[in-house]
C-alpha cells in the first residue's frame, strides 16, 4: 500500500500548539508518511527556539526554512515573506508531499501556499472562512483558502463563508477547533508543576495577557499598548503573565514596553516569549481572566469557563461566546472592560457560557478529512456557484 506524504508547515508557538495533536495521529496511521516543516518564529531564539517543542512532542523536523524574523517594519515582512517562498521552494523540491497542511493567516503561510500552488501540491487548510478586520490576517486567510482545495472549518458559519468563496462543499468539513479539543483531552500542569516550569510562584488572582499590533488600525500600536498597562495599574492586586506577540509588524515595540512594565514591576508582572500549549493550558485553568487580542481568546478560552477581555478591532467580526467582552484601545475603554470581566456577575456567566466552536470529535473528524479525501484531479477547481 502506497503512503500518502502529507507535511505540516509550522512558524509559531500558536500554529504548532493546534498542529501538534493532528501531527501525532498522522504519524501514528500506516497509511501516511507525515514531514514537518519548521519556519520563521520557531527558528529564532529571541522568540524561544520553539522548534524544541516539536521534537518534544517525539516528532521530527525534516526541513527547515530560515526568515528574517527580527523586523518591525512592513518592508521587513515583505522581504521576510520572499525568505519563506524561497526556502519553502527547497523544500517542496526534496519532500515531495502529496498534500501541503497549513493552519490560519499569517504571512509565512500565504508564502508557504504561494509555492505550493506552484509545485501544484494540494492544500488541506484549518480555519479558514473566519472574519478578523482588524488585522492583515483577514485578507491573507481567504487568499489561503483560494489556493486551497480541503478545508477543515471551526463553525458551520464558516464553512458556509469557504463555500461562499468558491469551494467545492464536498471538500469543505466543519469539524470544530482543534484548540478546543486541546483544552479538553490535553493533560495539564499542576499549580506546582507550572510553577517550577516558569520559575515564578502563580497568585490566587492572575491575568493572562497576549497583545498583538492590530495591523490594519489606524491607532499605532505603542499607544494602544501603554493604554492596556495604563489600565492594568488600577489592578495592581493582579498578577499579569505576559506571552510575546507574533512577529507582525511593529510587533517589536509592544515586546519593548511590556518587558519594561516587568521590570518596573517585578513581584507582579511576568513576561514569556513563549509558553508553549501544555503551559498555557495549564496558566489557562488558574487565570482569572485573559485579557489582550489574540484568537485563542475567542476561540478557545470559553471552554476553560474563564473571561475574556478583547481590545481593540484586531478580531472585530469573530464569532464570540457570551464570556468574551469587547471594548475600546483607550485607556478608559480598557479599564472598564477589565472592570466588567473581573465582576462577580461577568465570572458566573463565563463559568456557565456554551463554547460556539466545540464539536465532538474534532480531532477524529480533521486526520480523517487530510489522510483520506481523494486527491485524484484535486488541482483543477471549478468555483462552486451559489444559487440565486
Amino acid at each position: 500500500m502506497s503512503k500518502r506524504r502529507i507535511c505540516i508547515a509550522t512558524g509559531t508557538r500558536a500554529d504548532w500548539g493546534l498542529l501538534s495533536g493532528i501531527a501525532r495521529r498522522l504519524k501514528e496511521r500506516d497509511d501516511v508518511d507525515l514531514k514537518i516543516i519548521a519556519t520563521n518564529m520557531h527558528l529564532s531564539e529571541r522568540y524561544g527556539s520553539t522548534w524544541r517543542e516539536i521534537e518534544n512532542d517525539g516528532l521530527t523536523i525534516d526541513w527547515r526554512v530560515p526568515m528574517s524574523v527580527d523586523t518591525d517594519s512592513a518592508e521587513g515582512t515583505v522581504k521576510a515573506m520572499s525568505e519563506c517562498m524561497a526556502g519553502m521552494a527547497e523544500a517542496f523540491a526534496a519532500l515531495r508531499p502529496d498534500l501541503l497542511v497549513i493552519l490560519g493567516d499569517r504571512y509565512e503561510m500565504l508564502a508557504t501556499a504561494s509555492a505550493a500552488l506552484i509545485f501544484r501540491i494540494p492544500i488541506a487548510h484549518i480555519a479558514g472562512g473566519a472574519v478578523s478586520l482588524g488585522a492583515y490576517d483577514e485578507s491573507i486567510r481567504h487568499s489561503i483558502t483560494k489556493m486551497s482545495h480541503i478545508h477543515l472549518t471551526e463553525t458551520e458559519d464558516y464553512r458556509r463563508r469557504v463555500i461562499q468563496l468558491g469551494e467545492q462543499p464536498d471538500r469543505v468539513f466543519n469539524t470544530g477547533a482543534i484548540g478546543v479539543y486541546n483544552i479538553r483531552h490535553v493533560p495539564r500542569m499542576s499549580r506546582e508543576e507550572l510553577e517550577e516550569s516558569l520559575g515564578i510562584r502563580i497568585a490566587e488572582k492572575m491575568l493572562l495577557c497576549t497583545f498583538h499590533p492590530a495591523t490594519l488600525d489606524a491607532i499605532e500600536p505603542r499607544l494602544q499598548c501603554e493604554n492596556l498597562l495604563a489600565a492594568l495599574d488600577r489592578h495592581p492586586d493582579y498578577q499579569v503573565i505576559f506571552t510575546y506577540p507574533n512577529n507582525d509588524t511593529n510587533g517589536r515595540i509592544i515586546i519593548e514596553l511590556v518587558e519594561d512594565y516587568a521590570r518596573r514591576h517585578p513581584e507582579r508582572v511576568a513576561v514569556f516569549p513563549s509558553l508553549g500549549m501544555r503551559r498555557y493550558l495549564s496558566a489557562l485553568q488558574l487565570a482569572t481572566a485573559v485579557v489582550g487580542n489574540s484568537s485563542s481568546g475567542i476561540v478557545e478560552v470559553p471552554s476553560v469557563g474563564i473571561p475574556t477581555l478583547d481590545i481593540g478591532i484586531r478580531q472585530s467580526g469573530r464569532t464570540a461566546a457570551d464570556s468574551v467582552w469587547h471594548c475600546g484601545v483607550s485607556e478608559e475603554a480598557i479599564a472598564a472592560g477589565l472592570d466588567k470581566v473581573l465582576s462577580p456577575e461577568f465570572r458566573e456567566l463565563a463559568r456557565r457560557t456554551q463554547n460556539p466552536y466545540y464539536k465532538e470529535n474534532t480531532l477524529e473528524l480533521m486526520v480523517k478529512a487530510i489522510a483520506e479525501t481523494p486527491l485524484d484531479n484535486i488541482i483543477t477547481k471549478p468555483f462552486y456557484d451559489l444559487r440565486q
